[in-house]
C-alpha cells in the first residue's frame, strides 16, 4: 500500500502548498485508487495534485472522513474535474450533489477485498482501514471519536500496526505502543511529544510525503 500526502498543514515537497486541512491518495494493489478527504480549498488540492502528477481523472473513489470544511472543502472543485467517482461519506455528512454515486456509511463495512470503513464512530467520523501483509493500516481524518475508539473499531479487521492522519488533542500515548508506524499530521497538537516517545516508529507527514506500508 502507498499513501501520498496531497494536502497537509506542512509540506514535505517544497514546491507544494501547505494549508490547514488534509487529503491523501491511498493506493492498494488490485483496488480502485482512493482519495481520502479533499482538504479545505479545491485550488490547493488540485494544484498540489498537478505537481505530484496525480490526474484527478485517475481517481476512482473518494472517501470523506467527516463533514468539516478542512476535510471536504475541496470536494466540489474536485468533482468538477471528475464527477464519475464513487463517494463514501459518513451518515452525518451532507451528500455532494454532483457525484455520480454516493454511498452513506453508518456501520463498519468492507469496501473492497482488503479495504474497510470503521463505520461512523460517535456520530461524526469514519476512518479507513487497509489490510496489508503486516496487518491493518488506519488512515484517520481528525480522530474526533478518539484514537482509542478508532483503533478498537479497526481491530475487528485484524491487528493494527500503522496509524496515519490527524489525531487532534490525543494524549493517551500508551495506545501507540503496540503500533509499528505512527504518522501524526494535520491537526495533531502533540506531534513533538509523540515523536519524542516513539522516535523509532514515528514518520513525519507533509504534502508530498509518500509512505509505503
Amino acid at each position: 500500500m502507498k499513501i501520498t500526502f496531497i494536502y497537509d498543514n506542512t509540506v514535505y515537497q517544497k514546491d507544494l502548498k501547505a494549508d490547514w486541512g488534509f487529503s491523501c491518495l491511498v493506493e492498494v494493489e488490485n483496488t480502485p485508487r482512493i482519495l481520502f478527504d479533499t482538504g479545505t480549498r479545491g485550488s490547493i488540492l488540485l494544484g498540489n495534485m498537478e505537481k505530484l502528477s496525480i490526474d484527478p481523472v485517475s481517481i476512482d473513489e473518494v472517501f470523506i472522513s467527516h463533514a468539516h470544511y478542512d476535510h471536504m472543502g475541496g470536494l466540489s472543485d474536485f468533482l468538477e474535474m471528475n464527477s464519475q467517482v464513487k463517494v463514501y461519506i459518513p451518515d452525518s455528512c451532507p451528500a455532494p450533489s454532483t457525484a455520480k454515486e454516493v454511498i452513506r456509511i453508518g456501520q463498519s463495512r468492507q469496501i473492497h477485498e482488503n479495504v474497510f470503513s470503521t463505520g461512523e464512530l460517535r456520530g461524526i467520523e469514519q476512518s479507513l482501514a487497509v489490510k496489508t501483509d503486516r496487518g491493518i493500516a488506519v488512515i484517520a481524518g481528525c480522530s474526533h471519536p478518539g484514537v482509542r475508539t478508532i483503533l478498537k473499531a479497526a481491530a475487528q479487521f485484524g491487528k493494527v500496526y500503522a496509524l496515519v492522519g490527524g489525531l487532534h488533542g490525543f494524549h493517551e500515548f500508551e495506545f501507540l505502543s503496540d503500533l509499528e508506524i505512527v504518522c501524526a499530521c494535520h491537526c495533531t497538537r502533540h506531534i513533538a511529544k509523540i515523536k519524542s516517545l516513539y522516535p523509532e516508529k514515528y514518520i513525519s507527514g507533509g504534502a508530498g510525503k509518500v509512505i509505503v506500508c
